[in-house]
């Protein structure tokens, strides 16, 4: 059984249709992607999943099946506009929010000294969510979203007004959730971020699937016909190599047809090139989803 599983739902705002056609499942215990630009369906997606919007066609199951009260204490909902009280001091608002969430009072106070601990938010517990700055504000949705340990785990747009530093402090959160065996899906147009995060992922646009699928086959289904070489000294010259560039501290081959990696290695194994890189390059996650709504659109 699916934690998640999404067949065919379609939803329109009047004549906006948001999402058309959108289909996918999630396993359990991992990271899945829901990726797009800014008005591409997700967060409309991820509402239906939730049940604030009955979908206008296909069915959705959630932990078992159809959305119910109790399911919902289950689940962790990060919305990507912020839901907290902006006039209560930090620590009171995540507490009171604990306990709607079936948290005693007392255990909701201990768990959110914990987590303002770890988030760096300790000394600001007593100032107003208003009072607060838009990144400690992120922080402070992302522990309401995790206080009450739920099993499935949806956050949109969770690295928004984020400095590198706490990036990294909540993509090792998200990390971690997984390795206890949570199941995260991650709504985001910052494509990048999901290449250390995700296992499989969703591409969609205007409000259709384009990809979906374990994200390093796709990447591979979308490798270019390139290899990325690094050497101890300068690389010479290798028959089959029909652009050269920079990339990301290595040269970037760009081959002709009918030249493979490995007749490229072979050449230079011959002319005794020490090889301190060589790989096939991979292309981005932005790079593919270019690609497949330019061939859908084809």
């Amino acid at each position: 059984m699916h934690p998640v599983e999404v067949s065919h739902i379609a939803k329109s705002f009047g004549s906006t249709r948001a999402v058309v056609d959108v289909s996918f499942a999630v396993e359990r215990g991992e990271i899945f992607g829901m990726l797009g630009p800014n008005g591409a369906g997700k967060t409309t997606t991820l509402r239906v999943i939730l049940d604030l919007f009955k979908p206008d066609r296909g069915t959705v199951s959630v932990l078992g099946g159809p959305m119910t009260e109790q399911k919902k204490e289950r689940i962790g909902y990060m919305p990507e506009e912020r839901g907290l009280y902006p006039d209560l001091s930090l620590e009171r608002c995540l507490v009171y929010l604990g306990t709607l969430k079936g948290l005693g009072a007392g255990e909701a106070r201990q768990r959110v000294g914990g987590y303002l601990a770890q988030f760096d938010l300790a000394e600001h517990r007593k100032k107003k969510v208003k009072e607060l700055s838009k990144g400690m504000q992120q922080k402070a949705q992302i522990i309401n979203t995790i206080l009450h340990d739920p099993e499935l785990i949806i956050i949109d747009e969770p690295f928004a007004s984020l400095d590198p530093v706490n990036m990294q402090m909540v993509k090792d959160l998200l990390r971690d959730l997984r390795s206890r065996g949570k199941t995260i899906i991650m709504s985001t147009h910052q494509m990048h971020q999901v290449e250390e995060l995700c296992d499989r992922i969703l591409l969609i646009d205007e409000g259709r699937n384009v990809l979906y699928g374990n994200l390093d086959e796709i990447r591979r289904q979308y490798s270019g016909h390139a290899v990325l070489v690094r050497a101890a000294g300068e690389l010479p010259v290798v028959p089959g190599v029909e652009q050269v560039s920079l990339h990301n501290n290595a040269v970037k081959w760009t081959l002709a047809q009918g030249t493979t990696p490995q007749d490229v290695l072979q050449a230079l194994m011959a002319q005794n090139v020490i090889l301190e890189k060589f790989e096939i390059a991979l292309p981005t996650v932005e790079e593919i989803f270019i690609r497949a709504v330019e061939e859908g659109e084809a």
